[in-house]
């Protein structure tokens, strides 16, 4: 798809310096521009770049006044950076812009859907689901019974979603993520095997949730597991059952949250965090990456380590960790001497 300079100007409300019917079907780096492709220039750190850049189309601040020749036909604006990040967003839009329902694929009985789905190839809607408008269910996904999916949430390829799962509105899920799978519960029994617990809850997802790739979300030994408004979750990261993250908060890739843990809103949790189960974790908490959660953390706390502890303390007390070895020769050394 191509667009002119004049197009995306008028997209952005901007002024365009050079050639108006100037054409891009790419978007590239200032300095790996080439032709047909737009670019932007916001960091002064890449300036030198506008006059070497081989990109067709440059969006730039209004008050940008090139120094010497330039070859890229400019699109003024108010702010370069906000302006390509809306047309990055306008970009994504077109590109997903799918609708109608491929073969084969299987849509069950009392399934009901809103306008404009597309419902990938090879993709299974199972009994009594229900689904809003503009959903777009990619190629190879499976969406089990009695679930709820909500207006304008994407499945992208690959994704799985067990019986009763609820999702809300504006939801995006990564290839491979899976919703709603069993928890990890199994009672010892007299002879030393395991007993499975049946896990009889389900997930729910509220709105403007992000699930990454291939992460999984137990559905809740009873009751529900629970992601609630705005919920980051990036790749590869495990949410076990009756758990509940709150509004807005953030977990990176790999990260373990054991059953029935209640982590608050605003909370930002870094990668490869282990948290134990049945814990309380408040709001606007800070979790360092690595660290192993074993206790309840109060609001506000940025704590770090394993066992993580508060993080000022944790960075004080590394310094001693390295130097470790020598203050144990220093001792030995006193002993001696004594």
């Amino acid at each position: 798809m191509k667009f002119t300079a004049a197009q995306i100007a008028g997209l952005l409300d901007g002024e365009v310096v050079g050639n108006p019917d100037a054409e891009v079907f790419k978007l590239s780096k200032i300095e790996e521009g080439t032709k047909g492709s737009l670019t932007f220039l916001a960091n002064p750190k890449y300036l030198n770049y506008i006059y070497s850049t081989e990109a067709t189309i440059t969006i730039v601040n209004s008050t940008f006044e090139p120094e010497s020749e330039i070859k890229t036909t400019l699109i003024k604006v108010e702010d370069a950076y906000q302006s390509f990040s809306k047309l990055l967003e306008y970009y994504n839009q077109v590109k997903l812009m799918k609708s109608g329902i491929e073969q084969p694929s299987v849509i069950s009985e009392n399934v009901t859907y809103g306008e404009n789905l597309y419902l990938g190839s090879f993709s299974y809607i199972g009994r009594n689901t229900v689904i809003g408008n503009n959903v777009k269910i990619y190629p190879n996904t499976f969406v089990g019974d009695n679930v709820i999916i909500g207006d304008n949430t994407i499945l992208f390829a690959g994704v799985r979603v067990y019986s009763e799962t609820v999702i809300g509105t504006n939801c995006t899920i990564h290839s491979g993520a899976i919703i709603g799978s069993d928890g990890f519960g199994f009672a010892p029994t007299e002879d030393g095997s395991y007993s499975k617990i049946p896990q009889i809850g389900n997930a729910i997802l509220e709105d403007f949730v992000d699930i990454g790739a291939c992460t999984t979300i137990d559905r809740a030994t009873l009751g529900s597991t629970i992601i609630r408004k705005g919920v980051k979750l990036d790749n590869h990261i495990q949410i076990a059952h009756n758990v509940e993250i709150g509004e807005n908060t953030v977990i990176a890739a790999q990260t373990g949250v054991a059953g029935s843990t209640k982590i608050g809103s605003n909370c930002m949790i870094g990668g490869q965090v282990g948290i134990a189960g049945h814990l309380t974790i408040g709001n606007n908490v800070r979790v360092q990456a690595q660290s192993g959660i074993g206790k309840n953390i109060t609001d506000g706390e940025t704590i770090q380590g394993s066992p993580a502890f508060n993080y000022g303390d944790y960075s004080k007390s590394y310094v001693h960790f390295r130097n470790l070895p020598k203050i144990v020769a220093d001792l030995e050394e006193l002993k001696k001497n004594k």
